[in-house]
């Protein structure tokens, strides 16, 4: 979930995008120009078919375009959905059932409008106060990552070896006392937190011999200590989005759709 047009190349694999509202109006522009038209204008991002399609298993229920674009949201989330439709998901777009009564479709919507925002904003969240900074260092620590990396099991090799409730955040601080349940959140096989492990510290470019320093952005948000903030507040966004996951229905499909 994405609050503005994102790069297709935003994943390694290459992505799609399912946005609400398409750009503009109905312009086509020429044959050799692109014309989006009125940027104030917003034109659906579904198809004209799509609401009818769920308003038909729940006659004279009220459902918006709004309501079904965070159903969807909401039933990409739930485990029962995920493990039924394994095989299909592994080779095509996911295919979205309607579920046996209104009352579950306005279940599955609500957490998925919990989750977006949860998603979307997740800057805006409060870090996880429940960790314990140790700091190996007297005075000002520095905040500065080079590369993240768990705390290490004596006698043990692979994804094994790692201590997921201490992370050796650089010389100067270790952060203890992480909830194992915040590793349940998975974002393409790897738990958010293992994302920002790897993702948030200083590499160079083999190629071309370009530094990504993580740092960078920091001082762009004017926050030096932003990459501990970032790991902490995705500590929270983990937790919470696993509450409402486990909080969803059971997944029962509609009589149309079987």
């Amino acid at each position: 979930m994405a609050g503005a047009i994102a790069d297709l190349n935003m994943l390694e694999a290459g992505a799609q995008c399912f946005p609400r509202w398409l750009p503009g109006g109905q312009n086509k522009g020429t044959e050799d120009t692109l014309d989006f038209g009125d940027p104030n204008e917003k034109q659906s991002g579904f198809s004209p078919e799509a609401l009818p399609h769920f308003q038909a298993a729940y006659p004279d229920k009220p459902i918006t375009e709004d309501d079904l674009f965070y159903y969807i949201y909401g039933i990409l989330h739930s485990k029962d959905y995920r493990a039924r439709y394994a095989n299909n998901l592994m080779k095509e777009l996911p295919r979205i059932p309607r579920v046996a009564t209104y009352e579950q479709f306005l279940a599955f919507a609500k957490a998925g409008r919990e989750l977006g925002k949860l998603h979307v904003d997740f800057e805006e969240v409060t870090p996880y106060a429940g960790v314990t900074l140790e700091y190996a260092k007297s005075g000002q620590p520095s905040y500065r990552v080079k590369q993240m990396k768990w705390r290490k099991i004596t006698g043990k090799t692979g994804n094994a070896a790692k201590d997921k409730t201490t992370l050796i955040y650089n010389e100067w601080i270790t952060v203890k006392n992480i909830p194992l349940e915040a590793q349940e959140y998975t974002v393409n096989r790897k738990s958010a937190l293992d994302w920002v492990v790897e993702r948030a510290c200083v590499s160079i470019d083999k190629a071309s011999g370009i530094v990504n320093d993580f740092n960078d952005y920091a001082a762009e948000m004017r926050n030096e200590r932003y990459p501990l903030d970032l790991f902490l507040k995705i500590i929270t966004v983990s937790l919470e989005t696993m509450k409402i996951v486990e909080a969803l229905p059971k997944l029962e499909i509609h009589p149309l759709d079987k």
